[in-house]
């Protein structure tokens, strides 16, 4: 392969649709509450969503590979260290300058949004380094979906609404948790299919504490939960609320295939399947709130 290609696939195309997502979210309910939207604010704002989160990608593909985490038993996708397509050093180096996009991508927001946006901005580019670096790493914790929940959520869904209107509601955080759970999915996906290889690394996640069989009830439960909150929402918003609704048969399609595999690397796909699950139901959502 060429070098675009490997790092192509280092940054894992599959799962931006994580940072992108809150970003789209935030700045539709910015536009139906205010009817306030900036081009330029919402295209640095998915610059730097993005740089943190290719940057936390990166790093953990070096972290996992030195950890030993990453091995030829795996059953994801082929890592950029696992394969010597390049070296820890190298995707190290990719990594902080994903996170440097992502810092002066930082500074006309924290001009816009001030003190709060300087922190949150801060926090989340410490956090994304924190996933696997450090003493006791996010991601080799049961804590690694609250993590995600929180981060491509609340954090990523009102930091994106605050830049646009400079204010905040508890409405928008209750809407963000819908995508959340779908973030918080992917990664119950991810930790699912590689429990083995993880408790080989003492890489304890959430899935090793409770188990797959309610794991897979858990995943079930975040797939179902955005769904069952907008019906609650109904009475605040307009019924446009219900075209991410148009999304269900996907979403059943994906947990009747999820609960009939066995542990393969099909896994791959069901976890491919639900961040396009989330894309999808995200963009029904914005139009929903736009129109």
């Amino acid at each position: 392969m060429n070098q675009f290609s490997i790092w192509w696939l280092a940054i894992r195309p599959k799962t931006l649709s994580i940072s992108v997502t809150p970003v789209i979210l935030g700045s539709a309910l910015s536009w139906h509450s205010d009817e306030v939207f900036s081009l330029l604010t919402f295209i640095i704002t998915l610059l730097s969503a993005l740089g943190i989160q290719i940057g936390t990608n990166l790093y953990n593909d070096a972290a996992d590979f030195e950890k030993g985490a990453d091995t030829e038993e795996r059953l994801g996708p082929r890592r950029a260290a696992q394969q010597g397509w390049l070296n820890a050093y190298q995707i190290k180096l990719g990594a902080f300058i994903a996170f440097s996009i992502a810092f002066v991508s930082g500074i006309y927001l924290a001009w816009l949004g001030g003190p709060a946006i300087i922190i949150l901005g801060l926090v989340s580019i410490l956090c994304g380094y924190a996933y696997t670096a450090g003493p006791k790493p996010i991601a080799y914790s049961p804590l690694g979906e609250l993590f995600v929940m929180l981060f491509f959520g609340f954090s990523a869904v009102g930091g994106s609404y605050y830049l646009q209107t400079q204010s905040i509601n508890i409405s928008v955080i209750i809407i963000a948790s819908t995508i959340g759970c779908m973030a918080a999915a992917i990664l119950l996906i991810n930790n699912y299919r590689d429990l083995d290889g993880d408790k080989k690394v003492n890489k304890l996640t959430l899935v090793y504490y409770i188990g797959r069989p309610i794991a897979r009830k858990v995943y079930v439960a975040m797939i179902v939960y955005p769904y069952l909150l907008l019906l609650i929402l109904l009475t605040e918003y307009s019924w446009t609320l219900l075209l991410p609704f148009l999304s269900i048969p996907m979403a059943a399609r994906l947990i009747h295939y999820f609960l009939s595999l066995e542990i393969s690397s099909e896994l791959n796909q069901v976890l491919a399947q639900t961040a396009k699950l989330q894309l999808i139901y995200t963009l029904l959502l914005a139009l929903g709130l736009c129109i």
